[in-house]
């Protein structure tokens, strides 16, 4: 599984907005259909509320660029122009926890 933490940031609530509204108009069920997608869910930095946060998974790379390809990017790259965001991006490979297994709870 790969995924990919996408902090959106902007002003005067600009982030909020474009996530509700990714939300409200649909692109994000459509994009929570796509085939290989695990996760695409929105979060609230309690430290920062001019930003969101995405965590957005993927089965393997294939499937993020069948995304990238997608006619949803489009609706999304003018959400994120309108409400003018810029963002940073971390990209995780997850693996078997192994020995760490015994530090969560369950």
């Amino acid at each position: 599984m790969i995924t990919v933490n996408l902090y959106y940031t902007g002003k005067n609530g600009s982030a909020r907005a474009f996530a509700e509204e990714m939300e409200s108009a649909g692109i994000a069920d459509a994009i929570r259909a796509e085939a290989g997608n695990l996760r695409y869910q929105y979060f609230l930095p309690m430290d920062d509320p001019e930003t969101v946060l995405l965590i957005d998974s993927w089965r393997d790379q294939a499937a993020i660029d069948a995304h990238h390809a997608s006619p949803m990017m489009v609706q999304l790259a003018a959400l994120r122009d309108k409400y003018d965001l810029h963002m940073k991006a971390e990209r995780y490979i997850s693996e078997n926890l192994g020995t760490d297994e015994r530090f969560i709870r369950k």
